[in-house]
C-alpha cells in the first residue's frame, strides 16, 4: 500500500463501513487488498478476548502481537496461552525488549519507580514499532466510550509518522456491548477482572480499583500518566482506554 493511496482508502472505507458492524469491518480488514497486510495488537488484557474471537472466527491465522513487557501478572501470562489456545489462534507473535537494551536502559528493573514513560518507551512501544516493520497496519481494540478525545473514532484511521492504517472495529461500542458479547459467547474473562482489576497492565503499576473509581483509576496510581505509549506518535497523544 502506497503511503499516498492511503488517505483517499481510508475516507472510503469509513464512508462505506459507517453503518456496519464490528464483524463486518474486521472481516473486510482482513480480507481486502485494500486494507494490506494487518496484525492484531492485544494485551490480552480485560476485553481483549472479544477481538482475540473475533479473529478466531474470521481469520485464525492473523498475526497476533502480544507484548511481554517482564513485568507483567503471572495470571495474564496464563491467560495468554490457555486464551490462545482455546480459541486456536495460528500465529501468536510474543515480542520483548532485547536484552542489549534492558541492559544498557533498565539493569536493575527500577526504571518504573524513576521513569515509568521511559520504561513504557522500553519495554512497550519500541519493540512494537519494531515488530510492525512490514505491516501495512494493525488492529486495535479502541472505542468512542473509553474517552472524549475518542468521540469521533472512525473503523479506519491513518497512524501518524508511520503510513499505516489503523482499524478499530469496536469503535461505536459501549462497554455494556463489550460484556453482553463475552457473556453470550461463553468467552474466559482474564482472572483478575474477578479481583477488581478491569483494566489491567505491569505488575508494579497496576492497582486494584475499587468502586465507583475510574477504571483505569489502577494504572500508574497517584502518578501523573494514564497510557503507556504504544499509541503515540510525534509526542502526539492518538489513543485513551484500555489496549485490547
Amino acid at each position: 500500500m502506497q503511503p499516498n493511496d492511503l488517505a483517499p482508502r481510508v475516507a472510503g472505507l469509513n464512508d462505506w463501513y459507517r453503518l456496519n458492524s464490528a464483524n463486518a469491518v474486521l472481516s473486510h480488514a482482513l480480507s481486502s487488498p485494500e486494507a494490506g497486510q494487518l496484525a492484531l495488537v492485544s494485551s490480552f488484557g480485560s476485553e481483549s478476548v472479544v477481538l482475540l474471537h473475533m479473529v478466531s472466527v474470521i481469520r485464525r491465522d492473523t498475526p497476533v502481537i502480544f507484548i511481554d513487557t517482564d513485568m507483567l501478572f503471572t495470571e495474564t501470562l496464563v491467560y495468554q496461552h490457555e486464551l490462545a489456545e482455546r480459541l486456536g489462534l495460528e500465529d501468536i507473535r510474543i515480542i520483548r525488549a532485547s536484552d542489549a537494551a534492558i541492559q544498557a536502559e533498565d539493569a536493575d528493573g527500577s526504571l518504573h519507580l524513576t521513569n515509568p514513560d521511559a520504561c513504557c518507551a522500553l519495554r512497550k512501544t519500541a519493540p512494537l514499532q519494531q515488530s510492525l516493520h512490514g505491516f501495512d497496519g494493525w488492529i486495535t481494540g479502541r472505542k468512542r466510550y473509553q474517552s472524549n478525545d475518542r468521540q469521533t473514532l472512525d473503523f479506519f484511521e491513518i497512524e501518524e509518522g508511520t503510513g499505516r492504517m489503523k482499524v478499530n472495529p469496536l469503535a461505536h461500542w459501549t462497554r455494556e456491548d463489550v460484556q453482553t458479547y463475552i457473556i453470550e459467547n461463553r468467552l474466559p474473562r482474564h482472572p483478575l477482572v474477578a479481583q477488581g482489576y478491569p483494566s489491567i497492565g505491569c505488575m508494579p503499576c497496576t492497582s486494584p480499583v475499587a468502586e465507583g473509581e475510574d477504571p483505569r483509576s489502577g494504572r500508574w496510581r497517584g502518578q501523573d500518566k494514564s497510557e503507556c505509549g504504544i499509541h503515540v506518535v510525534n509526542g502526539k497523544l492518538v489513543r485513551t482506554g484500555e489496549n485490547a
